[in-house]
């Protein structure tokens, strides 16, 4: 009886191997959306590495994610059968062995745009790519130099940034908009876009997911800047037409990608359509409060101003579609990617 057992747990754990091992890896590029916690190593305010950050994840731990709890390439990764988190690549509490299957090279505040990172000081995309060819040094000697490359080509490519382009730089830096339309500037960071594509394309990646931009224009954030300046408390409709807009750029490109680059399988993974659902009937969805955040007053706190001393902060983070005026909380992640699991991811299956 024992032996049939031990038959029988072989046989389970051969099998979710073997639906797993179609994507062994689950390795991350971006920014805030998706930063596991690289940014905690590096000298920016822009940080998330103390409660109440973190106090829904395991062991309430505050980890550098944007979030209450987990962000969207840990619930990626769970999905396909693989760790329940991606750790963030320069944490020091990691290593090669635990990246293995699973990696996160995100900053807080980048963008596609060099000078977006520069905003606060960031890890911009380049270097993200940089450290990524490290990585593949440090996979091929740990796996050796053919399974390494097997992770590398098969792994799932998870890429999401964009907004701070916008956001952090667009709409704040006037030396941009001074020589750019933001029509001009779209088809900038559409071109930085591919060409990210096309870098890591050329080191070995092949299965990508490209996250398209939220409607940033409903974002606590945004809401409170509209309010402030007498326009009452509504989103921002020209940054939602400009998210619109430049998705709809992202999926073109990404159609071309796959015509033109031999083995690549690239899918636009968008999630406006389903957040804008979850901000306008946030009751559909389980949610109490929409327009603003849990944590402090929920209107303009993040980071350092969302710390543990503030008293206005939500006991309850799922009763809120976002955690902080910028994040989404967990809850909110797993709606979207349990879209994208329906919609995109799944032919990655």
């Amino acid at each position: 009886m024992a032996f049939i057992s031990i038959v029988s747990a072989c046989l389970v754990l051969f099998s979710i191997g073997g639906a797993a091992a179609k994507v062994p890896a689950i390795i991350v590029f971006g920014d805030s959306s998706v930063d596991a916690g690289n940014n905690n190593q590096i000298s920016t305010v822009l940080k998330s590495n103390f409660r109440p950050y973190g106090r829904d994840f395991f062991g309430g731990k505050p980890t550098g994610r944007f979030s209450n709890g987990r962000v969207p390439p840990d619930l990626i990764s769970e999905a396909f059968g693989l760790r329940a988190f991606v750790p963030a690549y320069l944490d020091p509490a990691y290593k090669i062995s635990d990246f293995a299957e699973g990696v996160c090279f995100a900053s807080a505040g980048t963008g596609f745009d060099n000078a977006t990172s520069n905003v606060l000081n960031v890890i911009p995309l380049w270097k993200e790519v940089e450290y990524y060819k490290e990585y593949q040094t440090k996979l091929k000697s740990y796996l050796g130099e053919t399974k390494a490359k097997y992770v590398i080509s098969e792994a799932l490519y998870v890429i999401s940034l964009g907004t701070n382009d916008f956001l952090e730089n667009y709409y704040t830096l006037p030396n941009t908009r001074s020589q750019h339309t933001i029509d001009q500037f779209q088809d900038i960071l559409l071109g930085l876009a591919e060409k990210f594509v096309k870098d890591i394309y050329g080191l070995g990646a092949r299965k990508m997911s490209f996250t398209g931009l939220p409607p940033m224009g409903c974002l606590p954030l945004e809401r409170t800047t509209n309010f402030m300046n007498g326009n009452g408390d509504g989103c921002m409709d020209n940054y939602n037409a400009v998210a619109m807009h430049f998705n709809g750029k992202l999926s073109g490109m990404v159609k071309k990608l796959n015509e033109e680059m031999p083995g690549l399988q690239v899918v636009f993974s968008n999630p406006y359509d389903v957040f804008m659902q979850i901000i306008q009937k946030p009751s559909s969805f389980g949610f109490e409060v929409a327009s603003t955040a849990c944590c402090a007053t929920g209107m303009f706190e993040m980071g350092y101003m969302c710390d543990e001393l503030n008293p206005f902060t939500c006991s309850d983070a799922n009763k809120y579609v976002f955690w902080d005026s910028f994040h989404p909380t967990e809850k909110t992640s797993r709606i979207i990617v349990d879209y994208f699991m329906k919609h995109t991811l799944n032919q990655f299956l």
